[in-house]
């Protein structure tokens, strides 16, 4: 087999690979005779199809299934020959394929950059220094209540902060549109979930009121067809009800699901859950600040098809989010190239530091991160179960734990200067 390689980028390999006639036609042979040993073929006992009646029949067939092969087997001897590292499948270009030749192609494909790691060693990073108060505890318990909140009936005009209960029918140029029509539709004003214009217009009606108002659509407006237009509104209010924060009583405890102990319980477990929270996003700090310097220390040329592949599962995830029901739907690449550049190149850097260093992945920390996912679900041992079952969940866990490691081995060499922080500074890191 012969093989030449041409450097077409920095990334980038161009290869001609030839196969001998010789190779072919013998793998054409046995795999011929393989068919004919299982080949049922009308007029002859199965296994005894003439060798010529086989090659009659399947020859063209097997040949294309050959050449189709030994271009994929032959391909992996040749990167391996040539000691090249492929990052995606090739392109392949057939350049001879006839019955007489040698089988020839054109394999083009990215190889993984060589990477020498630098800046691994005293990496600054400045680690937050908060606890979490008895005054971060109290506004904590405030927006559990305020999650919370009770509704009474009021007999007077409706202001921000009451709950609406209307039905409402709309029109632009006299016709209805999609969205313009809602019965027994509860609107907490100042919510956000209507336009302020509607808000605006309904402030002020009392239960049994009705209004005509117009309504002018933002010019951003996210359904295109509203855009810009202007929608008149018959709105009949039905009911008001005045917000009421709970109080901190027994009943309130249980739907947080405290039943002994009471507030005093309530607020050691929302504390309990602060510091946890508190401690999470001290370290998301850190890893963020050890992988940015590690980024910024080894500069790094990212193969194009791995940054693409990236892009496309941005893409789909964000379709996913948005509720996308096809292909149509689904966001351009442009905004996610940056982010899919910048996760592979640490995926190649966290890889090289993985190999360099003989990090071996933990695996009473898989066991922990696994038993952590559980613990919130009813049967936890059954959703330990269902991760081990499925190789692409648990390989997602692995991957989770072994960048731990990588984060801990990097700040176990970093010169850390501890700044001081409140708990609303740290919590907000990333908002």
């Amino acid at each position: 087999m012969q093989v030449s390689v041409e450097t077409t980028s920095a990334l980038e390999r161009r290869m001609e690979v030839s196969v001998p006639r010789e190779r072919i036609e013998q793998a054409i042979d046995e795999r011929l005779k393989r068919v004919g040993r299982t080949v049922k073929l009308k007029g002859f006992r199965p296994g005894k199809v003439p060798p010529k009646v086989v090659k009659q029949q399947f020859g063209a067939q097997v040949r294309q299934e050959v050449l189709s092969d030994l271009m994929q087997s032959s391909f992996a001897e040749a990167v391996t020959q040539e000691k090249l590292n492929p990052a995606a499948g090739p392109r392949i270009e057939p350049l001879s394929v006839g019955p007489d030749e040698d089988l020839k192609y054109r394999a083009t494909f990215e190889i993984f950059p060589q990477i020498e790691l630098q800046g691994v060693e005293g990496i600054a990073v400045t680690r937050p220094a908060a606890e979490v108060t008895e005054a971060d505890v109290d506004a904590m318990v405030q927006n559990l209540r305020e999650q919370r909140p009770k509704f009474d009936p009021v007999d007077r005009a409706c202001r921000e902060g009451d709950r609406v209960t209307m039905d409402f029918e709309g029109q632009i140029d006299g016709a209805a549109f999609e969205g313009s029509k809602g019965e027994d539709v509860a609107v907490l004003l100042g919510g956000g979930r209507m336009l302020k214009a509607f808000e605006a217009g309904i402030t002020g009606l009392k239960a049994g009121e009705r209004k005509s108002i117009e309504v002018p659509y933002p010019a951003d407006y996210h359904n295109p067809a509203l855009a810009g237009k202007v929608a008149s509104f018959d709105v009949h209010v039905k009911k008001v009800d005045e917000k009421r924060l709970p109080d901190l009583d027994e009943e309130f405890c249980r739907e947080y699901g405290v039943v002994e102990g009471g507030i005093e319980q309530l607020r050691s477990e929302v504390a309990d859950n602060m510091r946890r929270e508190l401690g999470e996003n001290v370290r998301a700090r850190l890893k963020q600040q050890l992988l940015d310097a590690l980024l910024a220390a080894n500069p790094t040329e990212v193969p194009k098809s791995l940054v693409d592949a990236q892009v496309r599962e941005m893409q789909i995830e964000a379709a996913r989010r948005m509720g996308a029901k096809d292909a149509s739907q689904v966001p351009p690449p442009d905004p996610f190239v940056e982010t899919a550049r910048r996760r592979v190149a640490l995926g190649l850097l966290v890889g090289e530091l993985i190999k360099s260093r003989g990090l071996k992945i933990d695996r009473a920390r898989v066991d922990a991160r696994l038993a952590d996912l559980a613990s919130s679900y009813p049967d936890p041992d059954a959703i330990i179960k269902a991760y081990r079952q499925n190789a692409d969940a648990l390989r997602q866990v692995e991957n989770m734990v072994i960048e731990d490691q990588v984060v801990d081995l990097l700040l176990e060499h970093a010169k850390v200067t501890d700044q001081a922080a409140t708990f609303k500074d740290v919590m907000n890191f990333g908002a």
